[in-house]
């Protein structure tokens, strides 16, 4: 297990050309040697020869949205006709890269569709849990909430308070008490 001590950055001094044999990450100048990625700084040895200081990346990749996958998103900013979201998490992983999306007007619910109004589903911070549709055009994936499960997950109010699902399409508000419209998740 790498501890904190040995994560390096570019730039960063590992240590002199004559201790040590310049690896994959590493560059030798002026009698030294340098990180030039970030990483992890690894000393390998080999018999009868100096060790080898090598940076090993972290392989961290972002999560992709893809067809089917349940997304969290938060919802910034609202129009008639769609709500426009980040996705931040794709199937429990967190997005390291930036994914829009779009819930349209007609994939909010199931049923009823004609009578769905935006503003009376997600508001601007609302953190919403959606399935990827459709990978969309080329700014957006295509989100739907029209299952019990997925819709507003949290929510502020007004007043700013937290709050609390009390049916599937009303909130309430921990500090007034007052009732908001939103297409509320069923808790999982």
């Amino acid at each position: 297990m790498a501890s904190v001590a040995d994560a390096v950055v570019p730039g960063q001094r590992l240590g002199h050309v004559q201790e040590y044999i310049p690896g994959a990450g590493t560059y030798a100048h002026q009698d030294f040697l340098y990180a030039s990625v970030v990483g992890i700084k690894q000393i390998t040895t080999d018999s009868g020869e100096l060790p080898t200081m090598s940076v090993r990346r972290e392989n961290t990749q972002s999560a992709v949205p893809e067809i089917d996958a349940i997304a969290t998103c938060k919802v910034v900013r609202v129009n008639p006709r769609f709500a426009a979201v980040n996705i931040m998490v794709v199937d429990g992983k967190p997005c390291t890269d930036d994914f829009q999306g779009i819930i349209r007007v007609q994939d909010v619910r199931a049923t009823e569709k004609d009578k769905v109004k935006i503003y009376n589903s997600f508001r601007p911070g609302d953190i919403v849990r959606a399935q990827v549709i459709s990978l969309g055009d080329a700014r957006s994936y295509y989100l739907s909430t029209a299952a019990n499960e997925l819709g507003v997950i949290f929510g502020t109010s007004v007043a700013g308070g937290s709050l609390v699902p009390i049916s599937w399409q009303e909130m309430q508000c921990t500090k007034t008490k007052a009732i908001e419209p939103r297409k509320c998740a069923k808790p999982m």
